[in-house]
Protein backbone atom coordinates (compact mmCIF):
# COMPACT_ATOMS: atom_id res chain seq x y z
CA UNK A 1 0.00 0.00 0.00
CA UNK A 2 2.58 2.59 0.72
CA UNK A 3 3.56 2.71 -3.15
CA UNK A 4 0.55 4.29 -3.65
CA UNK A 5 1.66 6.96 -1.47
CA UNK A 6 4.49 7.24 -3.24
CA UNK A 7 5.04 10.02 -6.57
CA UNK A 8 6.00 8.10 -9.35
CA UNK A 9 9.31 9.60 -10.03
CA UNK A 10 10.33 7.78 -6.86
CA UNK A 11 8.19 4.36 -7.85
CA UNK A 12 8.99 3.65 -11.58
CA UNK A 13 12.70 3.03 -10.96
CA UNK A 14 12.32 0.58 -7.82
CA UNK A 15 9.72 -0.93 -10.03
CA UNK A 16 12.36 -1.67 -12.96
CA UNK A 17 14.84 -2.81 -10.51
CA UNK A 18 11.71 -5.40 -9.36
CA UNK A 19 11.02 -6.23 -12.43
CA UNK A 20 14.71 -7.59 -12.95
CA UNK A 21 13.84 -9.86 -10.24
CA UNK A 22 10.22 -11.26 -11.26
CA UNK A 23 11.95 -12.41 -15.04
CA UNK A 24 13.86 -14.73 -12.72
CA UNK A 25 11.51 -16.28 -10.55
CA UNK A 26 8.04 -16.10 -13.48
CA UNK A 27 9.41 -18.97 -15.97
CA UNK A 28 6.01 -20.77 -16.66
CA UNK A 29 4.17 -16.95 -16.97
CA UNK A 30 7.01 -16.02 -19.34
CA UNK A 31 7.15 -19.02 -21.33
CA UNK A 32 2.99 -19.03 -21.65
CA UNK A 33 3.75 -14.72 -23.16
CA UNK A 34 6.84 -16.07 -25.30
CA UNK A 35 4.23 -18.76 -27.06
CA UNK A 36 1.59 -16.11 -27.17
CA UNK A 37 4.11 -13.57 -29.25
CA UNK A 38 5.46 -16.05 -31.42
CA UNK A 39 2.09 -17.22 -32.12
CA UNK A 40 0.52 -13.44 -32.39
CA UNK A 41 3.67 -11.73 -34.10
CA UNK A 42 4.86 -14.42 -36.66
CA UNK A 43 7.08 -11.68 -38.51
CA UNK A 44 9.02 -10.67 -35.21
CA UNK A 45 12.85 -11.72 -34.90
CA UNK A 46 13.51 -14.04 -31.49
CA UNK A 47 15.35 -10.92 -30.44
CA UNK A 48 12.18 -8.40 -30.69
CA UNK A 49 10.02 -11.18 -29.08
CA UNK A 50 12.71 -11.30 -26.09
CA UNK A 51 12.50 -7.27 -25.95
CA UNK A 52 8.94 -7.05 -25.64
CA UNK A 53 8.45 -9.51 -22.75
CA UNK A 54 10.94 -7.75 -21.39
CA UNK A 55 9.31 -4.06 -21.52
CA UNK A 56 5.77 -6.48 -20.66
CA UNK A 57 7.42 -7.11 -17.53
CA UNK A 58 8.88 -3.68 -16.42
CA UNK A 59 5.29 -2.30 -17.51
CA UNK A 60 3.55 -4.97 -15.11
CA UNK A 61 5.28 -4.48 -12.20
CA UNK A 62 5.46 -0.66 -12.20
CA UNK A 63 1.52 -0.31 -13.01
CA UNK A 64 1.05 -3.07 -10.23
CA UNK A 65 3.44 -0.99 -7.61
CA UNK A 66 0.91 2.30 -8.51
CA UNK A 67 -2.18 0.24 -8.14
CA UNK A 68 -2.97 1.05 -4.69
CA UNK A 69 -3.06 4.92 -5.38
CA UNK A 70 -6.35 4.08 -7.32
CA UNK A 71 -8.14 3.22 -3.39
CA UNK A 72 -5.72 5.67 -1.65
CA UNK A 73 -5.54 9.00 -3.60
CA UNK A 74 -8.18 11.36 -4.75
CA UNK A 75 -10.55 11.46 -7.85
CA UNK A 76 -8.47 14.71 -8.12
CA UNK A 77 -5.33 12.85 -8.13
CA UNK A 78 -7.22 10.17 -10.19
CA UNK A 79 -8.09 12.27 -13.05
CA UNK A 80 -4.43 14.52 -13.32
CA UNK A 81 -2.72 10.84 -14.02
CA UNK A 82 -5.07 9.96 -16.39
CA UNK A 83 -5.69 12.17 -19.73
CA UNK A 84 -9.17 11.33 -21.03
CA UNK A 85 -9.59 11.64 -25.02
CA UNK A 86 -12.32 11.02 -27.02
CA UNK A 87 -15.12 11.19 -24.32
CA UNK A 88 -17.35 13.00 -27.31
CA UNK A 89 -18.11 9.31 -28.19
CA UNK A 90 -19.33 8.59 -25.05
CA UNK A 91 -21.24 11.84 -24.77
CA UNK A 92 -23.43 11.54 -28.02
CA UNK A 93 -24.69 8.03 -26.44
CA UNK A 94 -25.46 9.54 -23.51
CA UNK A 95 -27.05 12.24 -24.93
CA UNK A 96 -29.12 9.87 -26.33
CA UNK A 97 -30.23 7.85 -23.78
CA UNK A 98 -27.99 4.77 -24.46
CA UNK A 99 -25.32 3.34 -21.86
CA UNK A 100 -21.95 1.61 -23.00
CA UNK A 101 -20.23 -1.20 -23.41
CA UNK A 102 -16.74 -0.74 -23.33
CA UNK A 103 -14.43 -3.26 -24.96
CA UNK A 104 -11.34 -3.48 -23.52
CA UNK A 105 -9.35 -6.73 -23.06
CA UNK A 106 -6.73 -7.43 -20.22
CA UNK A 107 -4.50 -4.80 -20.42
CA UNK A 108 -1.83 -4.05 -17.44
CA UNK A 109 -4.01 -0.58 -17.26
CA UNK A 110 -7.50 -1.85 -17.19
CA UNK A 111 -8.26 -0.60 -13.76
CA UNK A 112 -7.09 3.04 -13.93
CA UNK A 113 -9.21 2.68 -16.85
CA UNK A 114 -12.30 1.55 -15.73
CA UNK A 115 -12.03 3.67 -12.41
CA UNK A 116 -11.82 6.78 -15.00
CA UNK A 117 -14.31 6.34 -16.55
CA UNK A 118 -16.40 5.73 -13.81
CA UNK A 119 -15.32 9.27 -12.38
CA UNK A 120 -17.75 10.47 -15.37
CA UNK A 121 -20.61 8.48 -16.05
CA UNK A 122 -22.33 5.35 -14.06
CA UNK A 123 -20.63 2.01 -14.37
CA UNK A 124 -20.50 -1.50 -12.82
CA UNK A 125 -17.89 -4.39 -12.78
CA UNK A 126 -17.35 -8.09 -12.65
CA UNK A 127 -14.99 -9.47 -10.92
CA UNK A 128 -13.20 -13.48 -10.65
CA UNK A 129 -13.47 -14.50 -7.21
CA UNK A 130 -9.89 -15.84 -5.90
CA UNK A 131 -8.53 -17.49 -3.46
CA UNK A 132 -6.79 -14.96 -1.42
CA UNK A 133 -9.74 -13.21 0.49
CA UNK A 134 -7.27 -9.75 1.16
CA UNK A 135 -6.74 -9.91 -2.69
CA UNK A 136 -10.41 -9.95 -3.30
CA UNK A 137 -11.38 -7.28 -0.59
CA UNK A 138 -8.65 -4.74 -2.08
CA UNK A 139 -10.13 -5.41 -5.42
CA UNK A 140 -13.88 -5.00 -4.81
CA UNK A 141 -12.93 -1.75 -2.90
CA UNK A 142 -10.63 -0.44 -5.44
CA UNK A 143 -13.10 -0.79 -8.21
CA UNK A 144 -16.41 0.80 -6.42
CA UNK A 145 -14.13 3.05 -5.27
CA UNK A 146 -15.74 6.05 -7.98
CA UNK A 147 -19.42 4.42 -6.90
CA UNK A 148 -19.23 1.22 -9.35
CA UNK A 149 -21.22 -1.86 -8.19
CA UNK A 150 -19.33 -5.27 -7.97
CA UNK A 151 -20.75 -8.25 -9.81
CA UNK A 152 -19.24 -11.61 -8.89
CA UNK A 153 -19.14 -13.58 -12.45
CA UNK A 154 -21.53 -15.55 -11.49
CA UNK A 155 -23.79 -13.42 -11.55
CA UNK A 156 -23.95 -13.70 -15.12
CA UNK A 157 -25.00 -12.17 -18.31
CA UNK A 158 -28.44 -11.59 -16.84
CA UNK A 159 -27.29 -9.50 -14.27
CA UNK A 160 -25.43 -7.49 -16.89
CA UNK A 161 -28.33 -7.04 -18.90
CA UNK A 162 -30.49 -5.53 -15.73
CA UNK A 163 -27.60 -3.01 -15.62
CA UNK A 164 -27.92 -1.57 -18.65
CA UNK A 165 -31.84 -1.50 -18.64
CA UNK A 166 -30.85 0.82 -15.37
CA UNK A 167 -28.62 2.93 -17.38
CA UNK A 168 -25.20 1.88 -16.10
CA UNK A 169 -22.07 1.26 -18.58
CA UNK A 170 -19.85 -2.08 -17.88
CA UNK A 171 -16.35 -3.24 -19.47
CA UNK A 172 -16.91 -6.39 -20.94
CA UNK A 173 -13.61 -8.28 -21.86
CA UNK A 174 -13.78 -10.48 -25.06
CA UNK A 175 -9.87 -11.79 -25.22
CA UNK A 176 -10.47 -14.57 -22.32
CA UNK A 177 -10.69 -17.95 -24.19
CA UNK A 178 -13.88 -19.72 -22.68
CA UNK A 179 -13.29 -23.06 -24.40
CA UNK A 180 -14.84 -24.49 -27.81
CA UNK A 181 -18.72 -24.94 -26.57
CA UNK A 182 -19.83 -21.63 -28.09
CA UNK A 183 -16.82 -19.78 -29.12
CA UNK A 184 -16.15 -18.99 -32.79
CA UNK A 185 -12.90 -18.84 -34.35
CA UNK A 186 -11.62 -15.85 -36.11
CA UNK A 187 -8.86 -14.36 -37.52
CA UNK A 188 -6.76 -12.17 -34.59
CA UNK A 189 -3.20 -10.62 -35.37
CA UNK A 190 -1.06 -14.02 -36.50
CA UNK A 191 -3.36 -16.51 -35.99
CA UNK A 192 -7.20 -17.47 -35.08
CA UNK A 193 -8.39 -16.82 -31.72
CA UNK A 194 -11.78 -18.94 -30.45
CA UNK A 195 -13.92 -15.54 -28.91
CA UNK A 196 -17.62 -15.62 -27.46
CA UNK A 197 -20.03 -13.97 -29.35
CA UNK A 198 -22.88 -12.30 -27.31
CA UNK A 199 -21.66 -8.73 -27.33
CA UNK A 200 -24.27 -7.88 -30.30
CA UNK A 201 -26.78 -9.30 -28.88
CA UNK A 202 -26.47 -7.89 -25.49
CA UNK A 203 -25.85 -4.34 -26.70
CA UNK A 204 -29.26 -4.16 -28.80
CA UNK A 205 -31.27 -5.81 -25.82
CA UNK A 206 -29.99 -3.33 -23.43
CA UNK A 207 -30.15 -0.66 -26.23
CA UNK A 208 -26.39 0.27 -25.91
CA UNK A 209 -23.42 1.15 -27.54
CA UNK A 210 -20.09 -0.67 -28.44
CA UNK A 211 -17.01 1.17 -27.73
CA UNK A 212 -13.17 -0.38 -27.67
CA UNK A 213 -11.25 1.50 -25.03
CA UNK A 214 -7.27 1.60 -25.37
CA UNK A 215 -5.66 2.32 -22.41
CA UNK A 216 -1.49 2.75 -22.10
CA UNK A 217 1.46 4.38 -19.48
CA UNK A 218 4.14 6.78 -20.61
CA UNK A 219 6.85 6.65 -18.55
CA UNK A 220 8.68 9.58 -19.52
CA UNK A 221 5.41 11.62 -18.46
CA UNK A 222 4.24 9.54 -16.14
CA UNK A 223 0.83 9.82 -16.88
CA UNK A 224 -1.87 7.01 -18.57
CA UNK A 225 -3.69 8.05 -21.87
CA UNK A 226 -7.43 6.78 -21.72
CA UNK A 227 -8.57 6.84 -25.10
CA UNK A 228 -12.06 6.12 -26.12
CA UNK A 229 -12.79 4.82 -29.61
CA UNK A 230 -15.69 5.74 -32.40
CA UNK A 231 -18.63 2.78 -31.65
CA UNK A 232 -18.50 -0.30 -33.78
CA UNK A 233 -21.28 -0.67 -36.40
CA UNK A 234 -23.92 -2.71 -35.04
CA UNK A 235 -24.53 -4.04 -38.47
CA UNK A 236 -20.75 -5.59 -38.02
CA UNK A 237 -22.18 -7.65 -35.20
CA UNK A 238 -24.84 -9.58 -37.41
CA UNK A 239 -24.29 -13.01 -37.12
CA UNK A 240 -21.55 -14.96 -34.30
CA UNK A 241 -19.00 -15.08 -37.30
CA UNK A 242 -19.15 -11.15 -37.97
CA UNK A 243 -18.97 -10.49 -34.61
CA UNK A 244 -16.77 -12.49 -33.57
CA UNK A 245 -14.11 -11.03 -36.17
CA UNK A 246 -15.23 -7.43 -35.15
CA UNK A 247 -14.36 -7.99 -31.67
CA UNK A 248 -11.11 -9.72 -32.57
CA UNK A 249 -10.41 -6.71 -34.47
CA UNK A 250 -11.39 -4.31 -32.07
CA UNK A 251 -8.84 -6.23 -29.04
CA UNK A 252 -6.42 -5.80 -32.16
CA UNK A 253 -6.39 -2.49 -32.26
CA UNK A 254 -6.16 -2.26 -28.30
CA UNK A 255 -2.92 -4.08 -28.08
CA UNK A 256 -1.39 -2.84 -30.98
CA UNK A 257 -1.13 0.83 -29.75
CA UNK A 258 0.58 -0.82 -26.40
CA UNK A 259 1.40 -4.21 -26.99
CA UNK A 260 3.96 -4.17 -24.23
CA UNK A 261 1.11 -3.28 -21.54
CA UNK A 262 -1.31 -6.65 -22.79
CA UNK A 263 -1.12 -9.35 -19.91
CA UNK A 264 0.67 -12.00 -22.50
CA UNK A 265 1.38 -14.43 -19.34
CA UNK A 266 -2.68 -15.33 -20.12
CA UNK A 267 -3.91 -18.83 -22.12
CA UNK A 268 -5.55 -16.52 -24.56
CA UNK A 269 -4.94 -19.51 -27.05
CA UNK A 270 -5.93 -21.93 -25.21
CA UNK A 271 -8.44 -23.10 -27.57
CA UNK A 272 -7.24 -24.12 -31.32
CA UNK A 273 -9.03 -25.66 -34.58
CA UNK A 274 -9.62 -29.00 -34.89
CA UNK A 275 -6.64 -31.18 -34.96
CA UNK A 276 -4.20 -28.19 -34.38
CA UNK A 277 -1.97 -28.68 -31.10
CA UNK A 278 -1.47 -26.71 -28.56
CA UNK A 279 0.82 -23.94 -28.92
CA UNK A 280 1.30 -23.88 -24.59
Amino acid sequence: MIFGLMPAWLRDPIARTLAKLVKQIAKKPLRVARANLVACFPEKSEAEITQLLDDNVENFVMILLAQSELLLRSTKNLRRRVELVGFEHVQRARDGGQPVIFIMPHVWGIEYAGLRLNAELPMVAMAKAHRNKLFDWFNNRMRSSQGGNIYMREAGIRALLSELKNDNSFFYLPDEDLGPEKSVFAPFLGTVKATLPVVGRLAAAGNAQVMPVKIGYNQKTRRYLLTVMAPIDPAQMQGKDNEALALNRAVEQVINAYPEQYMWFLKLLRTRPPGEPSIY
